[in-house]
């Protein structure tokens, strides 16, 4: 970006870039390893689930706040937050899985130690995502804030492909499984001295406020950034309006869609590694099981980028043509990756249902912003961002325990959510509301 006095500098902008790449491929390379390490600690898969859903459940908690305060503590200040959070987390899990790896630690022991450090990133990650955005906003004039918000946004999906991907070439011989954790501990420290020594505390040009930015996930969807500061005109009917609920007719229909779409691929998502480890007989070749499976969130990354940067913006597609045909997608893929037995076939299904997945969550949340009027945009935001995070508390963790009983059962439930909402959302999902026209 040229550097004007109404835009950011460049390499303050590859700071910003940097601070929200790493926070999501640093978590997304954890989730392509961990079913491993759990393998080789025999721990159940359950419980290495659930360390990933109290992580996210403390991102959706602590998430608003963090948005808050940067407001009264400083952009930059809650950006360094962040990253501590994240590096600290990664540091001291690495360390303490490759103590248990080793032998040091019972299995048992640590994986309770492993999870009170992931507290860290849930946490104190989640300040710096709306740090960033929020930062942006304020020192760029509106012609050029759009671009800018895309491009730090565009981050997080970056790193939803860059963490799997590069995770296998971390797992070195002395520490092993543990080594990518280790290695991003020390991409963090870097991004933190860069955050120090070449973004300033200046004065912002313009008040702004960061949005709410999802829990990072293996080929999960990346949240657009949107520019609410040109929205906050003054509305004499605002004070007089009641607040948006849950239960308005005309947000609710794409508030449940969210919530069963989001259900589905948060299952889908975690139950994936634990299937690579045993259709591939992986399970006593854990390192090999790791590879694979980053392998397999690759692909499911980008062909989730390709539906939101390609597919949607080349079809014109709707909220509602995105919601119906990316829960059929991703049905589809789910049905093909539950009864695939081999490599190839896991990574076309897991592909398929990703993609499906990528039209679906920008469709849901387009389509729930366009059913209310602009004074409402701040409440609707904070709908369907608690529907995005709240889906990876608790699915990811039943479908873990439906796949151990059977996995045609957690694939089934997972292709029934996709069916269910294909079917009901061609009469709930109506076409004809205000907006509705206009392209994703």
């Amino acid at each position: 970006m040229a550097t004007t006095s109404h835009s950011i500098p460049s390499d303050r902008m590859a700071v910003l870039f940097a601070v929200m790449l790493v926070a999501a491929a640093g978590n997304t390379a954890m989730q392509s390893i961990l079913p491993a390490i759990g393998a080789k600690l025999r721990i159940p898969d359950v419980w290495v689930s659930l360390a990933f859903s109290w992580s996210a459940l403390l991102w959706v908690l602590t998430a608003p706040h963090w948005a808050r305060q940067s407001d009264k503590r400083g952009r930059k200040a809650l950006m360094a937050l962040g990253v501590v959070g994240f590096l600290s987390s990664m540091a001291l899990c690495g360390l303490t899985l490759w103590a248990g790896l080793q032998g040091y630690l019972a299995a048992g022991v640590t994986f309770i130690v492993f999870a009170v450090f992931r507290s860290l990133y849930g946490g104190f990650g989640s300040a710096s995502p709306p740090a960033v955005q929020a930062y942006v906003a304020a020192r760029t004039d509106p012609e050029q804030r759009t671009q800018a918000l895309s491009l730090v946004s565009s981050s997080f999906g970056l790193g939803t492909v860059i963490g799997p991907a590069i995770a296998p070439f971390f797992i070195l011989p002395i520490v092993g499984l543990a080594g990518p954790l280790l290695v991003f501990a020390l991409i963090g420290l870097g991004v933190l001295v860069m955050l120090r020594w070449r973004l300033p505390d200046d004065m912002p040009r313009y008040a702004a406020r960061g949005n709410i930015a999802a829990y990072p996930a293996a080929a999960g969807s990346p949240e657009a950034a949107t520019d609410e500061s040109e929205d906050e005109v003054v509305d004499p009917s605002a004070a007089a309006t009641p607040p948006l609920r849950w239960t308005d007719t005309r947000v609710r229909p794409w508030l449940l869609a969210g919530l069963f779409g989001g259900q589905a691929q948060a299952m889908v998502l975690g139950v994936i590694g634990f299937l690579i480890l045993d259709r591939l007989h992986l399970r006593l070749r854990p390192d090999e099981g790791a590879a694979m499976t980053g392998i397999v969130l690759m692909a499911g990354a980008f062909a989730t980028l390709l539906s939101q940067w390609g597919l949607i913006p080349l079809l014109k597609m709707s909220p509602r043509t995105a919601v119906l045909c990316g829960a059929s997608l991703g049905g589809l893929g789910t049905v093909m990756t539950g009864l695939s037995y081999d490599f190839h076939g896991i990574i076309i299904g897991f592909a398929l249902a990703s993609l499906g997945f990528g039209l679906f969550r920008p469709g849901f949340t387009a389509g729930a912003s366009l059913s209310v009027p602009r004074r409402d945009q701040g409440s609707v935001a904070g709908m369907t961002a608690s529907i995005n995070g709240s889906a990876y508390i608790i699915s990811p963790a039943v479908g873990v325990l439906l796949y151990n009983w059977h996995p045609m059962v957690a694939y089934g439930l997972m292709a029934g959510f996709c069916g269910w909402l294909v079917l009901w959302g061609w009469s709930a999902l109506k076409p004809n509301q205000p907006k509705e026209q206009q392209q994703l």
